[in-house]
Order: structure tokens, then C-alpha cells, then sequence
């Protein structure tokens, strides 16, 4: 698994009932029902990535994830996942509430647009960012929103979300605590938060 997978491995709970929304492969989900004893399921719109993620056992629904989250009563999970999608959904603020609606919690994951090297790439050479975490020509990319963490806690703050935790991506913990969370929009390649809907 990649760094920020592990992440999320290591904030969900053995046995815990668990959505990914854009599970693609099912990587991560195999993980939790095999190590943590999860109970999993996925959606996932890409045919190819849903037959791989049903190869490993995994139920998923193949489709768009607003439609396949009106499948689930409200509190049908422990967890909803979101990982490197937030961007490239049509509605983002509706897919939040409807995973806060199926999940006593939800994580999010999403490149974080406001990282030094893409603001340095832009600013030296003048075109639309790459980077390692983003690879993509500005004309092929699958992300149609450009996010920052800065922009998350916002609409957080905005449509009645609880940020329970944020987490600095880092390799090591020793490095999560070298800078404060106040500067995680400027040193952080990755968003990644734990939420609820507030009461």
C-alpha cells in the first residue's frame, strides 16, 4: 500500500463496517476484511477496476457514488472512505453529506493544491502544475477541482462538518510533529481528514 493507505489503514478499527468510494482496485478494502476482520464494501464507476476489486471478493457497486450511496439507510456504516476522489466528483458538497449520512465518520483524502512545489512549478515555469502526486497534463487530468486544505477546512466550517482529525502526510510521526497544523497547506502533499456531520 501507498503512504496515505496506510494512514488509513492504521485509523480504522478492527470490525469496523466500512464504504469506499472510489475503492478502484479494491486494494485497500482487502486489506481491512483480511488484517482488521473489516466488513467491506465498495463503488467504484471504472468497469475494468470493479472486476479486479470482484476478483479479490469484494461487493461493489459499479456506478456514480452519489447514486450508489442513496442504496444505504442512514448509519449503515462505521466509516466512509474518500480517498483521491473528492476532486474529480461532479458534486462534492452533496457526496460529503451523503457519506456523513451512511458513516459515523468519514475520511478524506484529496492532493492538496496549495503544496509548495505546485505553487513553485507554477510560479518558475509558468504551466499548469506536475508533480509526483499530480501527473497529468492540465488536458488529461481526471481532476476537474483544484483543492487546497486550506479550501477543505472552509467548506467544512461552511456545510455543518466536524473535522475530527487532521493528519499531515508524513513518513515518519517525529515529522507530523515538527510543524503545526497551520502550516500543513503549505508542507502537506495530501489532505487527509477525519469528519462527521455535526448534531
Amino acid at each position: 500500500m501507498k503512504l496515505y493507505e496506510t494512514i488509513l489503514f492504521n485509523q480504522i478499527k478492527k470490525k469496523s463496517k466500512v464504504i469506499d468510494l472510489g475503492c478502484g482496485g479494491g486494494v485497500l478494502l482487502n486489506e481491512l476484511i483480511h488484517e482488521k476482520s473489516c466488513d467491506g464494501y465498495g463503488i467504484e464507476q471504472n468497469f475494468q477496476e470493479v472486476l479486479v476489486a470482484m476478483g479479490r471478493g469484494i461487493p461493489v457497486y459499479q456506478g456514480d457514488i452519489l447514486d450508489g450511496l442513496k442504496q444505504f439507510d442512514d448509519g449503515t456504516f462505521d466509516i466512509a472512505i474518500l480517498s483521491q476522489t473528492l476532486q474529480q466528483v461532479m458534486n462534492p458538497i452533496d457526496v460529503i453529506h451523503e457519506m456523513c449520512r451512511v458513516s459515523k465518520k468519514a475520511i478524506v483524502t484529496f492532493p492538496n493544491f496549495g503544496h509548495w512545489k505546485v505553487r513553485f512549478h507554477l510560479l518558475t515555469k509558468g504551466y499548469s502544475p506536475k508533480t509526483k502526486q499530480l501527473p497529468h497534463e492540465w488536458h488529461n487530468t481526471p481532476n476537474i477541482r483544484v483543492i487546497t486544505i486550506k479550501d477543505f477546512r472552509k467548506l467544512c466550517a461552511e456545510n455543518n462538518i466536524n473535522i475530527l482529525k487532521e493528519i499531515p502526510l508524513a513518513k515518519f510521526k517525529f515529522q507530523r510533529l515538527m510543524f503545526p497544523l497551520r502550516f500543513t497547506n503549505f508542507w502537506t502533499e495530501k489532505g487527509i481528514f477525519m469528519i462527521e456531520k455535526k448534531n
